[in-house]
């Protein structure tokens, strides 16, 4: 009888036409059409996935190899980068895992292991392909997340711009949602680069907002203190009614600011 390490070695030495013949069984399976590009990348992985397992069945550890780790990670961090969906790793994963396990098991039985044999093969095999994917997913949303946090960040840029319109005057025009994160990003990042343009009076300008809940209102509302703290005079125009009702309501006292209907009726004010 035959032992495992046998079955590892053939695993190894034969782990490119193996790949090809699992690729060719897992499409059968499926009732749409894979592109030639994402077939011969499948083969590239499941041969590199095969030759783990051989790794792993001659390991004294019931632990994966470190190389499927990585290996798992740069999967979902590829899957990521092409703005790839998780469902696409995801669907294919049963019947991967069904024609894995019937041709390791047709390859064991046939080098006539014991069923002891069998079954630590088997846990093997099911150990590497439950941490793989897991490793997957868990690499594929932290880049995700990483990249749409990157972008939100360029949006936030974006969508509050401050635009000088004569010396010594610059409107920040607020556009579209405006969310708790959009207003720390005002407060940390945009605020601070207000004295190094050398403004004396800020318009803020509230017209193009689309939404905005009271106690974001009462965020960017915080800002007015930190500029007058800065020696810069602000005004706030096209403060719809509903929102000033909102901040009202929240307890702000609007006494002490300075509001116009429009960014031109501010403008005239200062001349």
């Amino acid at each position: 009888m035959n032992s495992i390490s046998t079955v590892a070695k053939y695993l190894t030495e034969n782990a490119n036409s193996l790949a090809i013949e699992i690729v060719d069984e897992i499409l059968d399976k499926f009732e749409f059409t894979v592109p030639e590009e994402e077939i011969k990348q499948a083969i590239v992985v499941y041969k590199e996935f095969i030759g783990f397992l051989g790794q792993a069945l001659i390991s004294t550890e019931m632990k994966v190899p470190d190389g499927l780790i990585e290996w798992s990670k740069r999967n979902g961090e590829r899957e990521a980068a092409l703005m790839g969906r998780i469902s696409s790793i995801i669907g294919r994963y049963p019947d991967t895992r069904l024609v894995f396990s019937e041709r390791i098991n047709k390859i064991i039985l046939s080098f006539g292991l014991s069923a002891e044999d069998v079954i630590f093969v088997n846990k093997r095999l099911n150990l590497m392909l439950d941490i793989s994917i897991t490793e997957t997913i868990i690499a594929f949303e932290r880049l995700t997340d990483n990249i749409l946090k990157t972008r939100q960040g360029q949006i936030n840029e974006l969508s509050a711009p401050i635009v000088p319109i004569q010396e010594g005057v610059a409107v920040l025009p607020l556009i579209g949602s405006v969310d708790f994160e959009r207003a720390e990003h005002l407060l940390n990042k945009v605020v601070p680069k207000i004295p190094q343009l050398r403004v004396e009076c800020l318009i803020i300008d509230f017209s193009g907002i689309v939404t905005i809940d009271a106690e974001v209102a009462g965020h960017i509302f915080n800002i007015y203190d930190v500029l007058r703290l800065l020696g810069i005079n602000v005004i706030m125009t096209g403060i719809r009614p509903e929102l000033a009702t909102k901040v009202v309501h929240r307890g702000i006292d609007f006494s002490s600011f300075t509001t116009y209907s429009n960014v031109m009726q501010a403008i005239e004010s200062i001349k």
